[in-house]
């Protein structure tokens, strides 16, 4: 049995401290962002595909809109708790702060296994949950997305609903929606390319030469394999190890991606492929590399392991992947890791752009989205980094003190009223 996991709400709260004691915030300050200023319950009665009703819990936690129109996925998971929703609605608000978005942060949830959920079913809970808290959202109020098994289609249920209530087609209630209901290109891959960047940028900064640079990627879903594939075709980067829920790989020479690629889509995993050496996940993340990703799991950089990492530079693809202890020893050995707060924020920056877009209705190219998001993260990426050198704490320390400086300035030129 593994050991329980910290509340995640205390853990949001202590990291707020942290960096509020970095930059003295005042009291005041800190009672204003210790709190959501919303939270929202609700029973969600869905008809049943057998004809009997079941009744789900929902939630909508809005954490602060100083900066803009509260911004945050909604989850489906049995494990979703009002503790997580608040502590992801805290981080919202950190995350877009941090990459200097008019965006504020809140998030939602669902109590429920979407695995056994038929589409049917699916769509009438999305429906009802999307009717319960439309008097809560909207373009310029709260807008929300994807998260944890939660898809593009999700998303269009509820623009749906929103739109019928409004009695207009409304597409900027939500964003992460397909291409066809007004969603934004780029969207799908946009994490990982904030990954890539992050790493591209950290390698200028600590003279590592991006061509043939090696990388490791734990978790080689979504985000950690379309990361391999701009590490590789963009960057020239050698990607030496991917790993998946079955296991490892690893070839020192480089793997061709499109390869592996093609064995996970075939056999369901990376391990089946021919003339590599087989390695654990546990293997994966202390091989002899530059770069480590680890855009599986939380909590897989651990004391137990960190002093044997020996990457120079780990980018968090997955959210939480490296606990408090490993951070600071990572830190004292020089390793730079860039958070999960900056590093897999290129997904809400497209989110961000996706929304411009809706308002103005006016649709941007691929390209143009991805130059956007590049300067963007590459700005955020260097802002993080100067505060780390200002104050001598390590980038996560760093990103949070600058997203509590930029929020709390916020809210002090806006004022308290009534």
């Amino acid at each position: 049995m593994s050991e329980k996991k910290q509340n995640p709400w205390e853990m949001a709260l202590s990291q707020f401290k942290k960096a509020a004691d970095v930059i003295n915030l005042s009291d005041d300050l800190r009672a204003v962002l210790s709190v959501p200023q919303r939270e929202i319950h609700v029973a969600l009665p869905v008809k049943m595909d057998n004809g009997k009703v079941k009744v789900f819990t929902g939630y909508r936690v809005q954490h602060n809109n100083a900066r803009g129109p509260y911004k945050g996925g909604i989850r489906y998971h049995p494990n979703v708790s009002i503790e997580e929703v608040k502590a992801l609605s805290m981080w919202m608000t950190w995350k877009t702060a941090v990459l200097d978005l008019p965006l504020g942060g809140a998030k939602g949830g669902i109590i429920c296994d979407p695995k056994n959920l038929s589409i049917g079913e699916n769509e009438r809970l999305t429906r009802r949950y999307a009717y319960a808290i439309s008097k809560f959202i909207g373009p310029y109020e709260d807008v929300p997305a994807p998260d944890v098994y939660t898809t593009p289609q999700h998303m269009a249920w509820i623009m749906d609903v929103y739109s019928a209530l409004a009695g207009h087609y409304e597409p900027g209630v939500i964003t992460g929606k397909p291409i066809e209901s007004g969603g934004s290109l780029g969207r799908s891959n946009s994490t990982s390319r904030g990954v890539a960047i992050t790493v591209a940028e950290a390698a200028k900064r600590m003279n590592i030469k991006l061509k043939d640079a090696s990388v490791a990627i734990q978790g080689f879903g979504n985000v950690g394999s379309n990361a391999a594939i701009i590490m590789a075709q963009e960057y020239g980067m050698k990607i030496v190890a991917v790993s998946d829920s079955k296991g490892g790989i690893y070839k020192k020479e480089g793997l061709n991606v499109g390869s592996v690629l093609k064995e996970k889509e075939k056999s369901g995993t990376v391990t089946t492929l021919n003339g590599v050496e087989k390695i654990s996940n546990e293997e994966v993340l202390t091989l002899d590399v530059d770069v480590l990703v680890p855009a599986a799991l939380e909590e897989v950089i651990t004391e137990k392991n960190a002093s044997k990492i020996k990457a120079k530079i780990i980018s968090e693809g997955a959210n939480g992947p490296t606990t408090p202890e490993a951070d600071e020893i990572l830190f004292k050995k020089g390793s730079l890791v860039i958070p999960d707060i900056l590093a897999n924020s290129g997904g809400v920056t497209v989110s961000y752009f996706e929304w411009v877009q809706d308002l103005q209705r006016l649709w941007w190219s691929e390209e143009e989205v991805n130059r956007m998001l590049t300067e963007r993260m590459t700005k955020s990426f260097n802002d993080v980094y100067d505060a780390m050198k200002k104050y001598k704490i390590d980038m996560r320390t760093a990103a949070l003190t600058l997203a509590v400086k930029r929020v709390s300035d916020a809210v002090t030129a806006r004022g308290i009223w009534p």
